[in-house]
């Protein structure tokens, strides 16, 4: 089971209902799990910066405290201090900081079928010893020689939630580190990225973000003995003047390892991302898990208890049927998925069946 977390505060915390009431999304949209939905504060915003950018009155400079506000929105969201996020455009060339900073001969044990971008980046780094198991056996597989333990907390081709205290407790026994990726979880799951040594998530997903806005958190313990292999001029202690020269005066928090960000990006996930972390994310993943019961239940599987609902469709039929009934799902791995959000009600389950039957 998953660590949550609590807040004492939850009664003024925004409600699924206010959440849901954000977006215009229209009936059928089952595919949080492969794009986010952009809330009406997030288009909003992207527009008058459009106008801005058209007219020529943008100031490269002004993009800072958005970059900053969208680091400590999502901060606030899976629980750490916002020093110790890094910000980039894409989870896999965050997680190459980690990848290259191992040292030779240093055992990864990764989950099977998990997303390749947290996959690749060590098994195309030299040297390293990466040990493939299965997501279910991967807290029995940490050995006083694993060095590093990789998964996702949320699968994303089956939607499987991560038993992250198992996992945890086998690495501390062994003294490996833990890098987990979230992409799949944070916006719909309350998660804390404070247990684990190194977490990356691309918000496009759950939170509702333009694709281009990334985040590495890192312990500062971990962060030490990391090398920021990417370091640009966004890395610096301060990036305007870290633009030009070889004198390399680099962020002393986990600013060190960020990527220049993609601005424009930014404008819209800084709203996106202050609404989730604004709201009860535990009542969110309640919601989506109680859908996506419902529809097994109507399709006459066990029920899941996730957010993601998968099921067999080896030829890819079902999804056809759906996706030609005005439904937007997903097919992965042979199976078919659906995602619930915020925005999706049981409408949307009884649409699914009707699809199908």
């Amino acid at each position: 089971m998953t660590q949550t977390l609590t807040n004492p505060q939850v009664d003024s915390m925004m409600t699924v209902t206010e959440l849901a009431a954000c977006f215009d999304v229209q009936p059928g949209y089952l595919s949080a799990a492969t794009c986010g939905i952009a809330p009406r504060p997030a288009v909003a915003a992207m527009l008058a910066d459009l106008e801005r950018w058209r007219h020529g009155l943008v100031d490269p400079a002004a993009y800072d405290p958005v970059v900053a506000g969208t680091r400590e929105a999502y901060a606030r969201l899976v629980g750490v201090s916002a020093d110790r996020v890094a910000i980039g455009s894409q989870t896999s060339a965050l997680v190459a900081n980690i990848s290259a900073s191992l040292p030779v001969g240093a055992e990864v044990v990764i989950a099977a079928n998990d997303f390749t971008s947290i996959v690749y980046p060590f098994l195309v780094a030299d040297g390293l010893a990466v040990r493939c198991v299965s997501l279910a056996e991967l807290a029995e597989a940490v050995t006083d020689g694993t060095g590093l333990v990789v998964f996702s907390l949320v699968q994303s081709s089956t939607g499987e939630v991560a038993d992250s205290d198992a996992i945890l407790s086998a690495a501390a026994a062994h003294g490996a580190s833990t890098l987990v990726d979230l992409t799949q979880a944070a916006g719909v799951l309350p998660v804390d990225a404070s247990r684990f040594d190194a977490t990356v998530c691309h918000a496009y997903k759950w939170l509702c973000s333009p694709r281009g806005v990334a985040f590495l958190t890192l312990s500062e313990e971990f962060a030490a003995g990391l090398r920021p292999v990417a370091a640009g001029w966004y890395a610096g202690q301060n990036p305007w003047t870290s633009i030009y020269g070889a004198d390399l005066n680099l962020a002393e928090d986990a600013r060190r390892f960020d990527a220049s960000p993609a601005w424009q990006a930014f404008v819209g996930a800084k709203p996106a991302i202050e609404l989730f972390a604004a709201a009860d994310i535990g009542a969110v993943w309640e919601h989506a898990c109680g859908l996506g019961d419902a529809l097994c239940r109507g399709l006459g599987i066990p029920e899941q208890h996730q957010a993601i609902v998968t099921w067999a469709d080896p030829d890819g039929s079902q999804v056809k049927r759906l996706t030609a009934s005005g439904l937007r799902v997903a097919g992965r791995a042979g199976r078919v998925r659906a995602a619930f959000h915020v925005w999706n009600t049981p409408a949307d389950v009884e649409a699914v069946l009707l699809a199908l039957t």
